[in-house]
């Protein structure tokens, strides 16, 4: 199993960061051992001191396939969740800065908690899906599907260009604008269509 993530999706999120729009869909991976389910706590690790919350929406791939045409790219997905794809920024900017690679940055342990997942006919409109993050009972952001660059079918067609994907492959989808740092003692809640779906406290080790 792997998790594909997907950067600079929304518009405003680029834009708050200070990025440049791609021309095609930015992933990166994260290894299965960042996985954090079943609300279980947030353990703040040691080698950072700027971790940030990215909420975003989370796809379950159903079944194998490999360049698969964007026309036909729903049918590989019936699921979707809430995912936070947690990010130590002091690391990436430094690695950002020299060029390098960010894999230590998004990769670490638990850094991608995932809620349960809902029936894609939960929906009845795949593009106009609204979700958002609570800090502390206070909501620091709010997405639409609608606001998406780059939609889920195109999001799975792209990535089914590099990578076969399999039964059970998890996509983080991209986060809109106003992510930030979490402290110890903080609690993320997040929502799909006001249903709340994810709870993760922030704890020390």
């Amino acid at each position: 199993m792997k998790i594909i993530c997907v950067g600079r999706n929304y518009l405003a999120h680029i834009k708050e960061l200070g990025n440049t729009i791609p021309a095609e869909p930015v992933f990166f991976l994260k290894p299965e051992t960042a996985l954090l389910i079943r609300n279980r706590p947030f353990v703040y690790p040691e080698f950072s001191t700027d971790i940030h919350y990215e909420v975003e929406l989370v796809l379950k791939i159903r079944k194998s396939g490999r360049k698969i045409d964007p026309k036909f790219a729903h049918n590989y997905y019936s699921e979707i969740g809430l995912g936070i794809d947690f990010t130590a920024r002091d690391i990436q900017n430094k690695a950002k800065k020299a060029g390098l690679p960010w894999f230590t940055a998004k990769g670490f342990d638990h850094a991608a908690p995932v809620s349960q997942f809902l029936s894609k006919s939960t929906f009845p409109d795949v593009t106009d899906i609204s979700f958002h993050l609570d800090l502390n009972g206070e909501t620091v952001q709010r997405g639409n599907t609608s606001l998406m660059i780059y939609p889920f079918n195109e999001i799975i067609a792209q990535a089914s260009r590099f990578v076969t994907l399999r039964n059970g492959d998890l996509i983080y989808t991209g986060t809109p604008a106003g992510v930030g740092p979490v402290k110890i003692g903080d609690t993320l809640e997040g929502y799909i269509e006001g249903e709340k779906l994810l709870k993760c406290n922030i704890i020390s080790d």
